[in-house]
């Protein structure tokens, strides 16, 4: 038996993704670029999604750009609205202190340029309030870029908050929506913002493809030069397999949002009870305003890699942070900025879950949890030093 509860790292393709991608794999194999009906139809499909996944997101289509997926939306942003700021001496950005490393190292690339950048820091419950944006802001400020919601711990920013401050005073604001989209309702128009990335991958559709919304009137920057493709925006063949099936992905998951989403909180407090129950243990971010997939836990006196290597024998699928970092020893970048010391913040464990886990499955992962905690704790000698009083708990 195998559980898989790591969707936030990467998601099963769906069936209605692989179906519309397979003409495209085999007979309709043409490049959109060219003049004859072979590439035509490939034109016409790729129209065809950018409509799709501009209507999925209240968006205009010519406000869609496709790109390879989440990293390079967010650069694109970024270096995007740095080079606009910086034509009118405005080079200063806020973000977060916990945002992915696609953005802070897009950040700290620009910083070594000469842009100066103001990390916010997180509120312990993994909240940034619009009162912090609005009090970083500056004269010099041009761009605000914060997440929908956290790879890690789930939690879901006030984006439509934030942005309304950013359109007072008339700077940029970019979210990176990649582990919000397909999962949580996401209107561009309602949130306000300016900019917004997404990834097939995070939501049943393929890797390697995702789209940056611009809102129209932005002329975005490219990062890839060459041809004329994406209004010359992001030069390279279009992956028209891969924009079809992200398209088909994202239309359903839109149309079953409710549905999954009640089917996902079920499972999900029901993880959250039940992991709760371990003595020593804490949840990361916020109770409720989380994302309906998302259960992160910290467990005292044991390591993350070892729980996710012996659930593994268990069958269950899980990680301790962002696939993105998982060859890193160092403690989740997200866990510090919440306020979780080191010690804490090397035992953790992120449950990602879509709509097909049962409440039975939840609760094999809840046994199997507390027996691999139990298994590591008694052979940790950091938990005897616990126990014995040689050393003070840090958590409850």
């Amino acid at each position: 038996m195998t559980i898989y509860a790591d969707n936030a790292a990467t998601t099963r393709l769906s069936d209605a993704a692989l179906q519309a991608m397979i003409p495209f794999l085999t007979d309709n194999y043409g490049n959109p670029s060219s003049l004859h009906s072979v590439g035509q139809r490939a034109n016409e499909a790729l129209t065809a999604a950018r409509e799709s996944v501009a209507g999925s997101l209240g968006a205009q289509p010519r406000e869609i750009t496709f790109t390879s997926g989440g990293s390079e939306a967010d650069n694109q942003a970024i270096m995007t609205a740095a080079a606009l700021g910086a034509k009118k001496g405005k080079k200063h950005i806020v973000s977060t202190a916990f945002e992915h490393h696609a953005v802070l190292h897009t950040l700290n690339k620009l910083q070594k340029q000469g842009y100066e950048i103001t990390l916010l820091d997180v509120h312990e419950n993994g909240m940034v309030t619009p009162e912090q944006v609005a009090e970083a802001i500056r004269e010099d400020t041009c761009l605000v870029t914060v997440m929908t919601a956290n790879n890690e711990i789930g939690t879901i920013q006030p984006i439509k908050e934030i942005a309304a401050v950013c359109r007072e005073k008339k700077v940029l604001c970019h979210t990176d929506a990649v582990q919000a989209v397909g999962h949580i309702p996401v209107d561009v128009k309602d949130l306000g913002v300016d900019m917004l990335s997404l990834s097939g991958h995070k939501f049943h559709g393929p890797k390697g493809v995702g789209a940056l919304y611009c809102r129209r009137g932005i002329l975005l920057s490219s990062l890839i030069e060459g041809g004329a493709q994406e209004r010359g925006k992001r030069a390279g063949t279009e992956n028209i397999a891969g924009i079809v099936g992200m398209a088909a992905a994202l239309e359903e998951s839109v149309r079953n949002l409710a549905d999954n989403m009640a089917k996902m909180q079920r499972v999900r407090d029901r993880l959250i009870e039940g992991l709760g129950e371990i003595e020593h243990s804490v949840l990361n971010g916020d109770r409720a305003q989380r994302l309906p997939g998302n259960v992160n836990y910290c467990f005292e006196g044991i390591e993350g890699e070892s729980i996710l290597l012996l659930l593994d024998d268990k069958g269950v699928c899980a990680s301790s942070g962002s696939a993105c970092t998982s060859g890193s020893l160092d403690p989740s970048h997200v866990l510090l900025a919440i306020g979780r010391p080191h010690e804490i913040a090397h035992g953790s464990l992120r449950l990602s879950i879509d709509e097909t886990m049962t409440l039975n499955d939840a609760d094999y992962i809840i046994r199997s949890v507390k027996e691999t905690v139990a298994l590591l704790r008694g052979m940790s000698p950091v938990w005897r030093d616990l126990v014995s009083g040689k050393k003070e708990f840090i958590t409850k």
